[in-house]
């Protein structure tokens, strides 16, 4: 089901969404999980989401994945419009546009199974005719993620990285677009990490997937090239490798392999402030005196305000 808006450009962005909202409303309250976030994601782009508890990266993570319906906004997925989705499209959507990783293997793999049926198991849902031979499929997918020859073994026989590999290996089967990994090295060592996070690059070359990470781990954020922070339900800021083409031309940034982040702004021009910089500032209260200098930097500065009587 695509969409036709002229504005939006489908050809270079996987997944784009404009002034999200998404509200969760019990009987007696309503909690604004979503506030007019705005984000694009390119195509074959392999970045990492971060935030806090209950910043909103997880509930960003269920509206792409169509586990979640937006409250308001605009969302698009691979040029598909989930605003717009009906129940029977959104099904075909969660089973072949996008790919899940969850972090833990009891909600990705079914344990009474081998790898190979495991990675076979999401084609049996697959209507499109793309999969002529699935167990060739699943065989190739093993390959590609490294354990091709455990193929035939069960859940129990694997280690806590084997399984992750099986479950990326599950996530590809229908050929989607988009891959979203839920904290797909929170329940493994740092090496093992390591060898997913190579393992996602693999994939990323191999297949030109885009994956997007939701993560808490920083260490992981730092090895990839671009990170967005989500702080109070909005984007508050990007950390990109200096080297990332995304910083190319702009003065000051060299190839160092070094982090640089960027705030970002909304697409009314309001900026989140790191709550560290506001305290070193010693603000009182909620305003602040905003100037643009010579070089038309803009200088943020505490207001000295004196009331007489």
């Amino acid at each position: 089901m695509e969409t036709t808006a002229p504005e939006v450009d489908f050809n270079k962005y996987a997944i784009i969404a404009e002034s999200l909202v998404k509200i969760y409303k019990t009987k007696d309250l309503e909690v604004m999980a979503l506030q007019g976030l705005d984000l694009t994601i390119e195509r074959g782009e392999v970045m990492a989401i971060i935030g806090n508890s209950g910043s909103g990266k997880s509930t960003l993570l269920n509206m792409i994945g169509g586990l979640d319906r937006p409250s308001a906004g605009r969302l698009f997925v691979d040029g598909k419009d989930l605003f717009k989705m009906k129940e029977k499209d959104l099904v075909d959507y969660k089973t072949v546009t996008v790919g899940f990783i969850w972090q833990n293997n009891a909600r990705n793999l079914i344990p009474y199974l081998t790898a190979i049926e495991n990675v076979m198991m999401p084609m049996q849902f697959n209507n499109t005719g793309k999969i002529k031979n699935k167990k060739a499929r699943a065989r190739e997918l093993l390959e590609l993620t490294g354990i091709g020859a455990r193929a035939k073994h069960k859940l129990s026989q694997l280690s806590g990285g084997e399984q992750q590999r099986v479950a990326i290996a599950l996530s590809l089967a229908n050929y989607p677009s988009v891959l979203l990994a839920d904290e797909p090295t929170g329940s493994v060592d740092s090496r093992t990490s390591d060898v997913i996070l190579d393992m996602f690059r693999t994939v990323n070359k191999e297949l030109g997937t885009t994956i997007v990470i939701v993560t808490h781990d920083r260490e992981i954020s730092k090895k990839v090239e671009r990170v967005v922070a989500i702080r109070d339900g909005k984007t508050s800021s990007e950390f990109l490798m200096s080297y990332s083409d995304k910083l190319a031309g702009i003065e000051g940034f060299s190839a160092t392999g070094a982090q640089v982040e960027l705030a970002v702004l909304d697409r009314a021009g309001r900026l989140q402030i790191p709550r560290e910089f506001l305290d070193k500032m010693g603000l009182d209260g909620n305003r602040m005196q905003i100037q643009m200098d010579a070089d038309n930097r803009v200088i943020l500065t505490a207001p000295q305000i004196s009331v007489k009587g």
